[in-house]
């Protein structure tokens, strides 16, 4: 037996319209936005054209603050200029690197080596 599986993480964020803006510096957009009632809490998913996703929650129960996502890109210049910080050649040839969003999320930006 296979499965086909698409794996989306789910971050904790404070306010996650303000989090959309803060991702969409690395390529994501806004796909849907669901809130229950006006001051509810808010669920968002964000997305690259390349099918990245990642949800961003402000449901206390699906997720803790101080998750990490890891991004593969084709351009980690790009990803130094916006985000400045300098990317690292790690031992296995791939240059990372890593910041923390609005929330204490880790985002690990990695390209391929050669």
């Amino acid at each position: 037996m296979s499965f086909s599986h698409k794996s989306i993480p789910i971050l904790r964020v404070k306010d996650a319209p303000a989090a959309v803006v803060w991702y969409q510096q690395l390529g994501f957009r806004e796909d849907w936005r669901f809130q229950y009632e006006p001051g509810y809490p808010w669920f968002i998913s964000v997305s690259t054209p390349e099918g990245a996703t990642i949800f961003l929650t402000e449901h206390e129960g699906d997720c803790s603050f101080g998750g990490t996502v890891f991004l593969v890109t084709n351009d980690i210049a790009k990803a130094e200029i916006v985000l400045g910080v300098k990317a690292q050649k790690m031992p296995w040839g791939d240059l990372q690197l890593s910041v923390i969003d609005l929330d204490g999320n880790g985002v690990r930006v990695s390209q391929p080596g050669d």
